[in-house]
């Protein structure tokens, strides 16, 4: 009877271990399998944590492809070696091949690039010439030299009469006779001759005809032939081509009319606008291509008006070139190709740098994998590269592709206080109450409420309603937030 009796003891004895393992057991599982499925089935969206859901999808706040909890950047533990530097990231080479990061390496040296810009050719100043009436009169007869003909050198043009012109010869012949020479503009008189009549003085009838408009040449041929002329001609100045012609057939005219205007386009001018950024670069005297239908000429940049335009921001500057054959013609476009080189400098490419407006940032590749914001100044852009004045050193290499990823990430993790090294300023950040997101108060794009006398500022619509819907909800979390902290700073 007593084995019996000890065989049962041992049994009840075995049950109850493991009744009470079984027991134990379930009691930590739970936990453990809740912990775990909350992990694996807890998705949230990185730019709002506070929206979360058990399955994968998009965020309807900001659209962005949700994410498990365990996998943000901001879940996992920092790492007790890592610097301190704000905003700094850690990016490993996996997720950089993902995202797409290139980067590249901070030069220093001197580079040299063609810019090229459009151009329009125009007359030289110097070789267009204008012929003015000098007194009244009427055309008597006209050549046939229309707008955009050629015409040479001492080419007779029109002819007109003018009421005082037969005086004025007459007067001219009997002072000079045909066998004296006539006098030049150079000669030398007394004042005592000066002071006596026009008989006296040969060159006053030489000066009244000039005052009516009549040539040297023809002067020239009357004092020879000792005939007086019955009408003045206009002989061409230059060898060049009529641009305007203002008179015609019988046309009477005034003192000052503008007969012709003739331009010598054997020399021109290439008129080009160079942004401000660039006339840095450009020095007078430097040389340029010129290219018109398959054509190259040589030039050389001759000034810049001083002034800019207020409405493209650029400066009009000027090349000079030899037109021989005549073959480049008044307001043709063309091409203008200036091969430009710059001195010593610390350059990175354009993408590189993110400018924000209130400052320029490029993001500086460290070892494993971290990159790190760095605040610079830049200077002239010529090509894909710019310049660096300040923040950066040669040999770093920084982020060219995907920064603006980088730069997204790098803001989350920025503390309320964003250090601006480049002015010593510092801009408080707000913060979103609905979502915890810190926004800048003075960015356009940030939505803003006035509530209670103070304004509160929110990352999106669907944050600013949910705080119009119950505004004492967040308020209160505000105030014990800062209660919470302001205990543990006692403490």
């Amino acid at each position: 009877m007593k084995t019996p009796a000890k065989v049962m003891i041992a049994v009840l004895f075995a049950a109850g271990c493991f009744i009470a393992g079984y027991v134990a057991n379930r009691q930590a599982d739970p936990s453990a399998a809740s912990a775990s499925t909350k992990q694996v089935a807890s998705y949230t969206c990185p730019m709002h944590p506070q929206y979360t859901i058990d399955h994968a999808g998009d965020c309807p706040m900001c659209g962005m492809r949700l994410v498990r909890a365990g996998d943000r950047e901001s879940d996992k533990k920092p790492d007790p070696g890592s610097p301190a530097t704000p905003g700094m990231l850690q990016i490993n080479a996996v997720r950089q091949q993902l995202i797409g990061v290139r980067t590249d390496e901070v030069r220093l040296g001197s580079s040299s690039d063609v810019l090229r810009v459009p151009g329009r050719i125009a007359v030289d100043d110097q070789r267009l010439y204008r012929i003015v009436a000098a007194a009244e009169g009427w055309i008597v007869d006209l050549g046939d030299n229309t707008v955009g003909r050629f015409v040479k050198k001492d080419q007779l043009l029109a002819s007109y009469y003018q009421k005082d012109l037969l005086y004025t010869e007459r007067l001219f012949l009997l002072s000079i006779p045909r066998k004296e020479p006539l006098p030049t503009q150079t000669s030398d008189f007394s004042q005592a001759s000066i002071r006596t009549s026009g008989s006296a003085n040969p060159q006053f009838p030489i000066d009244s005809l000039r005052g009516l408009g009549m040539s040297d040449l023809q002067i020239e041929e009357i004092h020879r032939t000792g005939v007086a002329s019955p009408k003045i001609n206009i002989y061409s100045p230059v060898s060049g081509f009529v641009l305007t012609r203002n008179i015609s057939p019988t046309q009477r005219f005034d003192k000052g009319t503008e007969m012709y205007r003739i331009a010598d386009i054997a020399h021109l001018w290439v008129v080009t606008d160079i942004f401000e950024k660039d006339r840095e670069l450009l020095k007078p005297g430097a040389t340029a291509t010129i290219r018109c239908r398959g054509r190259e000429f040589k030039a050389r940049m001759s000034d810049a008006l001083p002034q800019l335009d207020p409405q493209t921001r650029t400066l009009k500057t000027r090349f000079e070139l030899d037109n021989p054959g005549n073959t480049l013609l008044p307001d043709m476009f063309v091409d203008v190709e200036l091969n430009v080189e710059t001195p010593a400098a610390v350059t990175v490419p354009a993408e590189a740098v993110i400018d924000s407006g209130l400052r320029k940032i490029v993001y500086v590749e460290s070892t494993n994998g971290e990159f790190e914001p760095r605040v610079v100044q830049t200077g002239w852009r010529l090509g894909d590269r710019v310049q660096i004045t300040s923040g950066l050193e040669p040999n770093e290499r920084v982020a060219v592709s995907s920064n603006f990823l980088i730069d997204s990430e790098s803001r989350m993790k920025l503390p309320a206080t964003i250090p601006i090294l480049m002015t010593g300023e510092k801009i408080a950040a707000a913060k979103d109450l609905v979502c915890g997101m810190n926004v800048d108060p003075r960015s356009p794009n940030t939505l803003k409420m006035l509530h209670g006398g103070e304004t509160y500022y929110f990352c999106a619509e669907l944050c600013r309603e949910s705080f119009e819907a119950n505004p004492g909800k967040y308020v209160q979390k505000m105030m014990a937030a800062q209660d919470t902290t302001g205990a543990h700073m006692r403490e």
